[in-house]
């Protein structure tokens, strides 16, 4: 069988790319304070376009999340020793963003159903150094944005949304990303939409969006320049800078988008209408007010009705041709760098280390939930490298059954 990737692309981005290349004006940042601080006309364009998509007040473009995320620590002044809770099912580039400032990484559990940070651990977790928490919008549907908000008013908390897997997804009608005091979306090239690399944030507060700029233009050289008052603190900056031929990509993709969620989710509702005639397995769970844009179509398996392993289903269902499966999602906590098995360089960057030094322990056990998920239960289908028709959606429907059946308890 057949299953063809997805790919939006089209001669509308190619002519996009030889448009930035007829002007010869493949990027238009300056690194000091003036008109191209900002970037070029694509660049601006695709911000602007963004700001009027998603309703959000200021979108500012990046080379990657990674760098947006970096980029919001700083903008936020997490500051050495300052703790920021995160949940372990995310890219590492999200617990990286908090130790590239020398802030610690504290890692809360995720709800059973949605895979989203679940804010009970949150909470259980919030002691006098917290200063941040970052929701992870799993999967392709929002975290509970709303009792996150409330916990970060009750602590006076920030709030940052990593709504890499979630681009256009909404809850309670406002787009994943938007809610927080700084949220963003990835354009690299495996999401909904994509530019090859880069990366867009979102935020309502102007002096933050001021702070991201900064952060992403080499901030310390322009500082001085700036004819108002900011609070420059945490003010060194990096080269994060998207160029305009990413930028002229990403206008054209974000056209389409609406078009490839409507898409994105008749596939994700026809695959479930197939494979919830099998008792063995656990739908993906939609949370109330949600709507979910299916990046990975995540399942779990009744493990008392099963007589195997989820890897022995896996196995089986690869030999017949099932492409895009994993038992594995990521436990963040138990990557070397947290279990003391990377060595410190001479600049004694701080790392898991530091966390040690303050009696944080990253050993399996702290996240419960999530351990669970990985060692037992947990199967996801990667919908999204995909273009299903419905005899893909027949074929995989097919094999599972003969597999789940083989092994029915």
């Amino acid at each position: 069988m057949k299953f063809n990737k997805f790919d939006w692309f089209d001669s509308s981005e190619l002519n996009a790319v030889k448009r930035v290349m007829k002007s010869k004006k493949l990027s238009e940042f300056y690194g000091n304070w003036g008109e191209k601080f900002e970037g070029g006309i694509e660049v601006k364009s695709f911000e602007s376009e963004c700001e009027e998509y998603f309703q959000v007040k200021h979108a500012i473009t990046f080379n990657s999340l990674a760098s947006g995320l970096s980029a919001s620590i700083g903008a936020l002044g997490i500051s050495p020793g300052d703790e920021v809770i995160l949940p372990p099912w995310t890219m590492s580039a999200t617990a990286a963003s908090i130790l590239h400032w020398g802030g610690i990484p504290i890692f809360a559990d995720i709800n059973p159903d949605t895979y989203c940070i679940e804010p009970t651990s949150v909470e259980a977790n919030i002691t006098t150094k917290t200063k941040a928490i970052i929701a992870v919008d799993i999967f392709g549907q929002s975290a509970n944005v709303e009792s996150l908000q409330l916990l970060a008013r009750k602590f006076n908390l920030k709030l940052i949304s990593d709504s890499a897997q979630s681009i256009g997804a909404r809850r309670n009608g406002a787009f994943t990303g938007t809610k927080a005091d700084i949220g963003g979306i990835s354009l690299n090239y495996h999401k909904h939409i994509h530019s090859g690399e880069g990366a867009v944030m979102f935020t309502n507060d102007s002096d933050l969006a001021l702070r991201l700029k900064l952060i992403r233009n080499h901030a310390e050289s322009v500082v001085a320049d700036i004819p108002f008052k900011v609070d420059f603190t945490n003010m060194v900056g990096h080269n994060y800078r998207m160029s305009e031929l990413h930028a002229s990509i990403g206008r054209v993709q974000l056209k389409k988008l609406n078009s490839i969620l409507i898409k994105r989710k008749k596939e994700a509702d026809l695959l479930r209408d197939k494979l919830k005639n099998i008792d063995q397995l656990v739908m993906p769970f939609v949370d109330f007010g949600n709507e979910h844009v299916y990046y990975i179509f995540a399942m779990q398996i009744a493990k008392s009705r099963v007589s195997v392993s989820k890897q022995v289903l896996v196995n089986e269902l690869v030999e017949l041709g099932v492409p895009g499966l994993s038992t594995k999602y990521v436990n963040l906590h138990l990557l070397p760098v947290f279990q003391k098995k990377i060595a410190l360089g001479s600049s004694g960057f701080p790392w898991s280390f530091e966390g040690a030094r303050k009696g944080i322990t990253y050993e399996k056990g702290i996240c419960p939930v999530a351990e669970r998920l990985q060692d037992d239960t947990f199967l996801s289908f990667y919908i999204n490298d995909f273009s299903l028709s419905k005899k893909n959606i027949d074929f995989i429907y097919s094999a599972f059954r003969k597999t789940f059946d083989k092994y029915s308890l």
